[in-house]
């Protein structure tokens, strides 16, 4: 089977807002329907792609009984584990709605927004905060608070530019109700 989308997950997760996506070295993920993690045992692959040769649920005849899929879905509005769900309502939507490739599209741009907030403002701790800040943001809001930080923090030193965007990103979420942290 050919995959046309390895950093969209067969569940709607989007792999390069991940931060095991944005290591460098062996252990940095490409993505969940990469060679590498196909091997892994993840229920949606196993079910989707190897067995019934689709890559996503939403495109399988089954997904709206699918009982697997509809416990990760809502588990996920609730709870994360290392990558947050806190949006995957809202990107299977908008997938279903506008397709996978304007999806993807909006995801580079987040990606590009991320991997330039990563690399100006991380101060060595705050990647995981920052890749939840790019999937829980609306795409204007993350814009606008790294051009704030820019402006805000000339001369600054790392940890000084890294508060200063934190303070920025910590006063949009609690305008909008997001959380920028892992749900446990």
């Amino acid at each position: 089977m050919k995959i046309n989308y390895p950093e969209i997950g067969v569940c709607g997760l989007s792999c390069s807002l991940c931060p095991m996506y944005h290591i460098a070295g062996e252990s940095r993920c490409g993505g969940c329907k990469t060679e590498g993690r196909m091997a892994v045992g993840c229920p949606f692959i196993t079910c989707a792609v190897k067995r019934k040769g689709i890559e996503f649920c939403w495109d399988c005849e089954e997904n709206t009984t699918c009982e697997k899929w509809k416990k990760h879905r809502e588990s996920g509005k609730q709870h994360d584990s290392f990558k947050s769900y806190q949006k995957l309502e809202d990107d299977i939507s908008f997938i279903q709605k506008n397709g996978v490739d304007a999806f993807e599209k909006s995801q580079r741009l987040r990606e590009n927004l991320l991997k330039e907030m990563l690399r100006e403002f991380n101060e060595g701790r705050s990647k995981s905060y920052y890749c939840i800040s790019a999937t829980v943001l609306e795409i204007d809001d993350f814009e606008m608070a790294l051009d704030e930080a820019k402006k805000n923090s000339v001369g600054l030193d790392i940890k000084g530019k890294s508060r200063k965007l934190h303070s920025i990103l910590d006063g949009i979420a609690g305008k909008k109700k997001y959380q920028l942290k892992l749900r446990k």
